[in-house]
């Protein structure tokens, strides 16, 4: 496991506990884009009263806002848990091609569910499927759940 994936997934932690010191779920999730951080999610579909708020669609709506572009492909996502089946649609709209993980969801999951939708190479407007790297400091992110 690369060194930077255990120091971003540490910056994604830090934002999930962000999250669940709120009262929303632990997760946190970032955009990199050239070894930087160029954008940041916390979990906020109980703070905001609106489940659109995932970590996920809060990063990309960052990074679209910084980049003025909804084209992603030359970013890396980072994020505590598996990207739900709705943010795993926004996630191949923005054809970012590299998930790094915490843990999978298993029923809600993106590419672990029966919708994988991360892993659907049969649309192919949204061209090759990310390649899903999983279980980058699975203890840590599991841990804040307890």
């Amino acid at each position: 496991m690369s060194v930077d994936n255990e120091q971003f997934m540490r910056e994604c932690l830090s934002l999930a506990r962000t999250a669940k010191e709120r009262g929303d779920s632990p997760v946190g999730s970032i955009l990199v884009r050239n070894g930087e951080i160029i954008a940041r999610g916390i979990e906020g579909g109980k703070a905001h009263k609106d489940i659109t708020y995932h970590a996920e669609i809060e990063a990309i709506r960052q990074a679209r806002t910084l980049l003025n572009t909804s084209d992603l492909s030359d970013c890396i996502m980072y994020t505590t848990h598996e990207p739900c089946i709705m943010c795993a649609y926004v996630i191949r709209h923005h054809r970012i091609p590299t998930i790094v993980m915490g843990l999978t969801t298993g029923d809600i999951g993106g590419a672990s569910s029966a919708y994988p939708l991360l892993k659907d190479a049969g649309i192919t407007k949204w061209g090759t499927p990310p390649q899903l790297i999983s279980g980058v400091l699975e203890a840590e992110c599991r841990a804040l759940h307890d």
